[in-house]
């Protein structure tokens, strides 16, 4: 049997009629306690939701740019300083994951030095090139950002 009243005085008519006057403790809530509760959470869900409804977005470029002003560009320097120069652009970002071949190939390699392939958070291949146009002496490093073509909204390593 359920019960919705909190009951800690007294007693039943049915337990006075069959002489069981022990106190009982009996716990539970009422149902104007149960529909509080369900408001107060409705109203913070309301005030909460929408404050972090447009965050995703901002989530995807913060994530973006750390990779590619930290994560990535930790992974490209470790590479040079093992091997002496950055990856070339043929090399590309696969030669953090596996010892590249051929002419240029570091003979020095100690990766991994990404465990797996760099995508950025739209799930798009990181564009790199070594030596950079936009860093010459160094390597250029971008993601086309949300809409995946080159626009204004890319995240890059360089100034613009």
């Amino acid at each position: 049997m359920f019960h919705f009243a909190r009951r800690t005085r007294g007693f039943t008519p049915l337990e006075m009629s069959n002489g069981d006057c022990k106190r009982k403790s009996l716990t539970g809530f009422t149902l104007i306690e149960l529909m509080l509760v369900v408001i107060i959470i409705g109203v913070l869900v309301s005030m909460v939701v929408p404050r972090l409804a447009g965050r995703t977005k901002e989530a995807k470029i913060a994530a973006a740019k750390a990779d590619i002003e930290a994560n990535i560009a930790l992974a490209l320097d470790l590479y040079e300083v093992d091997g002496g120069t950055y990856p070339t652009t043929e090399q590309g970002l696969e030669s953090l994951r596996s010892k590249p071949t051929g002419s240029g190939a570091p003979e020095d390699w100690k990766g991994p030095y990404l465990k797996k392939k760099p995508m950025d958070p739209w799930g798009n291949s990181y564009k790199y090139a070594c030596p950079g146009v936009h860093n010459p002496h160094d390597y250029d490093l971008s993601s086309y950002g949300p809409d995946g073509v080159e626009s204004e909204d890319d995240i890059v390593n360089w100034e613009k």
